[in-house]
């Protein structure tokens, strides 16, 4: 799918609150840029996966499934985290979202993963610090391209840093999975 053909583009990241449990958020933007939001979505699971080294997917999967499902389908994702680990092909997340909704995924990752040697670096915000950029579905240079002109001042995307913080928020009991529009 061509980047003129994407109309609903979304971020996603989930968080393990220590209590347990996961809360997914989902950020839906019009433009490669992700300067507007068309809607917000959160979701909660009671229950999910122990960390695994080398299987994060099987912890995170569910979570990003749930949260999909409040949304309309996206036609781009971009996820905290590697889509491959390996210029092999090892799949991190990202390739097992790709394989399982079949939508381009961008995978934007803080630190370095020493196997993921493929990974473009990509500079924000005047940080000497880099982002790692890796992809399914695009060519790895086109996705390092969009997460360069992704909105925001900051190292981090404003898109990723705002899910995060969605993800983080404190709910209410009658909030566990709810969607919100804003403008």
């Amino acid at each position: 799918m061509s980047e003129q053909a994407w109309r609903r583009l979304g971020a996603v990241d989930v968080h393990y609150p220590p209590d347990g449990g996961a809360r997914a958020a989902l950020l839906i933007s019009p433009d490669d840029r992700f300067a507007d939001v068309l809607a917000e979505h959160v979701a909660w699971l009671d229950r999910v996966e122990p960390y695994r080294p080398g299987a994060f997917f099987t912890r995170e999967l569910p979570a990003i499934r749930a949260v999909l499902r409040l949304a309309a389908p996206v036609d781009l994702l971009v996820v905290d985290g590697y889509v491959d680990l390996s210029p092999d092909g090892r799949p991190g997340l990202g390739a097992h979202l790709h394989a399982e909704t079949g939508v381009p995924v961008i995978g934007v990752a803080k630190t370095a993963f020493r196997s993921a040697t493929h990974a473009i670096e990509v500079r924000r915000g005047g940080s000497d610090r880099p982002l790692h950029v890796t992809a399914a579905g695009l060519p790895d240079d086109d996705a390092a391209a969009l997460v360069g002109r992704m909105a925001g001042q900051h190292r981090l995307p404003e898109a990723l840093r705002r899910v995060d913080r969605l993800a983080r928020s404190v709910v209410g009991q009658s909030d566990r999975s709810s969607s919100a529009t804003s403008g």
